[in-house]
């Protein structure tokens, strides 16, 4: 039985490389044709509204924040039409998933300036925290050293988060080109993940400075989120976490059940194929709905655009009223009742 079954094992299923996108094509059915069609609609969707929203933001939003805002919100859009492009031709997987880590590896740091923007810049933010320290027992390198020290947040304690950002944003840019360049020579093939290959050498090292990355967001997050509640940064830091979690986690776990073959291939799509392919079809979904979702949180009317900080100053505002109090009722206008 089991020389039967190796004799009936389609050609394409023993090939690590993705079909071209014309015998692709061929052998899609017509849900399979009506699914390319929606998802691809999706897709232009997608774009149409992030740029409505990008003119929204260049015409409403203050220049100080105008470029950051659109760069966070760019995030899903970039995601979508990379993982369409992937999906229309599969030999171009390698490409466009590279092109889509390293976007959002700026969106990273740009998300942390993003929350000290929303502070009122850096001067304002070590002003307002002066006497109050960092937690950095947070996620996700240290959840759980509760018994770490707090951090006093001085500029250079600032300049260290950005530093812990910006890393990631150059070096996600030069491992993709030493990975291309490894690639084009046969050593890099991101299917092969043994000792000898460099791919998972690169990945164990892109795992690392991810994660140091993402910490010091967590840090600033930890600090700002009830100053910033009226701004919605929580909505937004959600977004940012669903987004790094289809993108990266959910795509790790489905490469490695096609790698481990429990992906099944689908001629002409070999297991390693059929894997990227039903990520990049999840991904144009799921980035649809989160670019719909980012148009609601980071829309807002002319008249919010500058809430007000913290409540404190709303409470300050009240107390100067002047407030008089005649036959036992307190009167804010000061005139008297009739």
């Amino acid at each position: 039985m089991e020389g039967e079954g190796n004799e009936t094992l389609h050609p394409s299923c023993s090939v690590s490389e993705p079909p071209y996108s014309e015998e692709l094509l061929r052998s899609l059915d017509l849900p399979g044709k009506f699914l390319f069609a929606i998802l691809t609609l999706m897709t232009l969707i997608a774009n149409l509204v992030f740029i409505e929203e990008a003119l929204y933001i260049y015409r409403k939003i203050p220049s100080s924040k105008r470029s950051i805002i659109i760069w966070v919100n760019a995030a899903a859009p970039v995601i979508a039409t990379t993982s369409c492009i992937g999906m229309w031709i599969p030999r171009s997987t390698m490409f466009t998933d590279f092109t889509a880590a390293v976007f959002f590896a700026i969106v990273i740091h740009k998300f942390l300036l993003l929350m000290i923007k929303e502070c009122g810049g850096q001067k304002l933010l070590l002003r307002r925290f002066e006497n109050d320290r960092f937690k950095i027992s947070t996620g996700p390198c240290c959840c759980c050293c509760l018994c770490l020290p707090r951090v006093r947040i001085t500029r250079r304690t600032l300049f260290w988060l950005k530093l812990g950002t910006f890393q990631f944003a150059f070096l996600r840019p030069v491992l993709m080109f030493l990975s291309i360049v490894l690639w084009t020579n046969g050593i890099y093939t991101p299917y092969n993940l043994s000792p000898k290959g460099a791919a998972i050498w690169i990945s164990c090292f892109v795992g690392v400075i991810t994660i140091i990355a993402l910490w010091p967001v967590g840090i600033m997050f930890q600090q700002v989120r009830t100053l910033l509640i009226c701004k919605k940064i929580i909505p937004k830091f959600a977004l940012y976490q669903f987004i790094l979690i289809l993108n990266h986690l959910q795509a790790a776990i489905i490469n490695i059940l096609a790698m481990q073959k429990v992906i099944p291939c689908a001629p002409p799509l070999s297991s390693s194929a059929r894997g990227a392919y039903t990520t990049q079809q999840l991904l144009i979904m799921e980035m649809f709905l989160i670019t719909l979702i980012s148009r609601v949180v980071y829309r807002r009317r002319c008249d919010d655009l500058e809430p007000p900080e913290c409540m404190a100053e709303e409470v300050g505002d009240n107390k100067q009223t002047p407030r008089i109090i005649m036959n036992g009722a307190i009167r804010e206008d000061g005139l008297p009742r009739v």
